[in-house]
């Protein structure tokens, strides 16, 4: 079969304003940047504020494997499938981030007849959105460590500054740094960090904020540092919140794109889901509701992550619910839990098959504590046997959720057909989302009960640094008591071992640290070894990377 990139070289797009005046988007209502990709202006949304709604799917997946699973193919290609119905239906999407392109996973676009095109564009410097993130975060910094050097009018404490520098790069060499030495004109010494743009609280806010008035008025809650009698400082103190907001003035209008199949896709902010909160633009998921019978979203890494932040963090903040949740599996991926190594994967092994499917128990449980119908869609490779699918379907089956086998990525929309039929089906059935936790428990009872009913933990420690930091946190004040948590942990198990496969129970689980995130709304525990700023593996994506004297890039799969 051809690869990703050769097949998205071979699609014919349409100029996106033919895919813009699909949708009604009059020529004044787009922005454009260059021919394939555009923005969607504010006075387009405004005028279709009144629209009524469509269907909004979630996509998710079991806890994603070296195999790889195909979640954000799978989505893509659900919109293909959907439309091919008759159905108006818009994906919306996470934009990628540099770190993973040229780190461990390469491009996130899709893959296959399954891809948002121009996939180049949009797994490089796209509309420039990242790099806005960036560089309002970093203005903050710049003002902060201005004021300490210009008499401190604030009385910051240096050792206690709480907002650290970002870039959109795997780059463990500054994790931890030190800024301001020199001369006495170059700053105060202190030690800062790094972390990777889109765990940032900007890239959250930009995601989260349903105007630019909301989107400044969250800027300025963000808390920078204490001082040096224990007193919050707070970006508006600093007086950076508007500047910041003008860096992200075109930052937070939607994307507008197109699939293989020519099929519109908003693509919106990138926060990631093991160390974020994993969704993208709320004003994105709006839009595509308001422009489409089905809006297909997804939300990153394993449901235990992206999953659980979107119906506890983004629904809890604005009263989107979907009408189905997909959960995206592979038989390759189930093995690796029962135990096979990468190489041996594509052999059929019904035995640790059935030794691993208990992952994707988990998560169909897990899901069917929110109350929302779950459509497992097992993307099918040629490997795969009718003995092996046979065994997925009757465990889906047993705990009440529909199945699809998924082809989208070898046959586009044509492969994803059974899947739509399912999940349209599943979208009629009553629901009544249920979140996992009241606004009104404490701190630590919210992450206890995400860690037990999600997790599977049996208990949680909280390391004595995170134990003050949470106290420190609500005596601050009391509404951050009622906050949502962001979980940060890691994406390759249930627990916050990477290690532990399958389904881990009767573990402790380890909070190392707390972290406020007043701006975007949510407490933020760290667990287990999971870092804010990734490192880039031994043979990164990089090293693969190319481009020609003719422009055309290679290996960006």
């Amino acid at each position: 079969m051809k690869t990703d990139i050769e097949i998205a070289h071979e699609t014919k797009m349409l100029p996106i304003t033919e895919i813009a005046a699909s949708l009604g988007i009059l020529p004044d209502e787009l922005e454009q940047y260059g021919k394939y990709k555009a923005k969607i202006t504010d006075e387009f949304i405004a005028r279709n504020a009144d629209r009524p709604d469509g269907k909004l799917v979630l996509v998710t997946a079991i806890n994603p494997t070296p195999a790889g699973e195909g979640k954000t193919t799978t989505t893509i290609g659900l919109g293909q499938a959907i439309s091919k119905l008759g159905k108006k239906a818009i994906v919306a999407l996470r934009e990628p981030s540099l770190g993973p392109v040229f780190g461990i996973k390469g491009g996130a676009a899709g893959g296959g007849y399954s891809q948002v095109l121009p996939m180049e564009d949009i797994n490089l410097h796209f509309t420039g959105d990242l790099h806005a993130v960036t560089a309002a975060n970093n203005l903050l910094c710049a003002v902060l460590d201005n004021s300490i050097h210009q008499g401190n009018p604030l009385n910051i404490d240096p050792r206690r500054i709480t907002f650290s520098r970002v870039i959109d790069m795997n780059d463990r060499a500054l994790r931890n740094i030190v800024v301001g030495l020199g001369s006495k004109a170059d700053g105060v010494p202190r030690e800062d960090h790094f972390m990777i743009t889109v765990a940032s609280e900007v890239m959250a806010i930009l995601c989260l904020a349903e105007s630019l008035d909301d989107l400044k008025e969250r800027l300025g809650d963000i808390l920078v540092a204490y001082t040096y009698d224990g007193k919050p400082v707070y970006c508006r103190q600093l007086q950076a919140a508007g500047s910041m907001a003008a860096l992200l003035k075109d930052a937070i209008k939607p994307n507008l794109v197109q699939t293989t199949e020519n099929t519109p896709a908003l693509i919106h902010g990138g926060p990631f889901a093991n160390i974020a909160h994993g969704c993208n633009s709320v004003r994105a998921t709006r839009l595509a509701l308001k422009l489409s019978d089905y809006a297909i979203t997804e939300a990153g890494f394993g449901a235990d992550l992206g999953a659980e932040k979107f119906l506890d963090i983004k629904c809890r903040m604005t009263g989107l619910r979907p009408s189905a949740v997909v959960l995206v599996t592979t038989v390759r991926a189930l093995k690796h839990n029962g135990g096979v190594p990468k190489d041996l994967l594509k052999t059929e092994n019904v035995g640790a098959l059935s030794d691993g499917i208990c992952n994707l128990e988990a998560h169909i449980d897990n899901l069917s504590k929110f109350g929302v119908p779950v459509v497992v869609a097992v993307n099918r490779f040629d490997t795969d046997t009718e003995v092996e699918l046979a065994i997925i379907r009757h465990v889906c089956e047993s705990r009440g959720a529909s199945v699809a086998i998924s082809e989208v990525f070898t046959k586009g929309g044509e492969g994803g057909i059974e899947l739509a039929e399912k999940v349209i089906e599943a979208c009629e059935k009553p629901c009544r989302i249920r979140l996992l936790y009241d606004d009104d428990m404490s701190i630590t009872d919210k992450i206890n009960t995400i860690a037990k009913s999600i997790y599977g933990a049996a208990e949680v420690k909280f390391d004595a640094s995170a134990a003050a930091e949470l106290k420190a946190i609500e005596a601050l004040d009391p509404k951050y008591s009622k906050f949502p948590v962001c979980m940060a942990k890691t994406q390759y198990s249930l627990s916050d071992d990477p290690t532990k496969l399958g389904r881990p129970a009767g573990y402790t689980l380890t909070v190392r640290e707390i972290k406020l995130s007043a701006g975007a709304g949510f407490i933020v525990a760290l667990t287990g070894t999971i870092m804010t700023m990734p490192g880039l593996s031994k043979q990164p994506a990089a090293y693969s990377i190319d481009i020609d004297n003719a422009g055309t890039i290679s290996n960006l799969f």
